[in-house]
């Protein structure tokens, strides 16, 4: 074959190694038994073992009285699927945003000690840092690490003051993957002391972002194959006076 040349795959021939056999829906939350491979949803392997302890594929036993312990997030294989389905994870995004939303903030006194513990143990989160979501709950959520850089040395005239961009003083931050860029940017108004009148951009491979893009949508455009921590530029916006 043409090393030019690519290589088309239909739809129909990847899912049926996408496609949960329980709820006949693309993988959301991919689960894998560790005693025989076989991957389901999350929400579906949970409910089917509570009435059996057997594979719903292949009927090997799970385990005779707990067989939750047997069951492993399987990440690279929601990456594959959020990769291949257009929309996917935008739409299950919404759905869990709405979620929340109803919900509400369940136990908010609960949520605040537990967020001051865990800046009295290793600093500040980003979570508390950031405008989130009323009723998100980032602290549970899959993680991603990145790496913040400055994209070059700018000084900019700005109602008369002067603003020069710096450096983060920690640069590598560990957060979760529905952080948004419009977060990543209230972060860096914040950390370095620059009002907010003054705009970032903020871009990941040459590509400049968008505020509503989460970390995990830009990964699986632009970082998927790579090494992390995920590399992001930060720069003043251009037109700032």
């Amino acid at each position: 074959m043409d090393e030019d040349q690519s290589l088309k795959i239909c739809m129909r021939d990847v899912n049926p190694h996408i496609v949960c056999s329980l709820c006949a829906g693309y993988f959301i939350d991919a689960t894998t038994i560790t005693e025989c491979l076989h991957t389901y949803c999350k929400s579906c392997i949970v409910k089917y073992l509570q009435s059996s302890k057997c594979c719903p594929q292949c009927s090997v036993k799970v385990h005779e009285t707990q067989p939750l312990f047997h069951l492993r997030a399987d990440r690279t294989m929601q990456d594959i699927v959020f990769k291949l389905v257009p929309g996917l994870f935008e739409n299950e995004e919404k759905r869990r945003a709405e979620f929340y939303k109803s919900r509400g903030d369940l136990n908010p006194k609960k949520d605040k000690e537990a967020t001051t513990q865990g800046e009295n143990a290793s600093g500040p989160r980003l979570s508390s840092i950031i405008n989130k979501p009323q009723g998100y709950k980032y602290r549970y959520d899959e993680q991603i690490c990145l790496c913040l850089e400055r994209f070059s040395t700018q000084t900019v005239q700005h109602y008369g003051k002067r603003f020069q961009l710096q450096n983060l003083e920690k640069k590598f931050i560990r957060c979760s993957i529905r952080v948004l860029i419009a977060h990543i940017k209230a972060m860096l108004h914040k950390k370095l002391n620059i009002p907010t009148t003054l705009e970032f951009d903020v871009s990941c491979e040459e590509e400049d972002l968008a505020d509503e893009m989460s970390l995990k949508q830009i990964y699986l455009m632009n970082w998927y194959e790579k090494e992390t921590p995920m590399l992001l530029y930060y720069r003043f916006q251009e037109g700032n006076t």
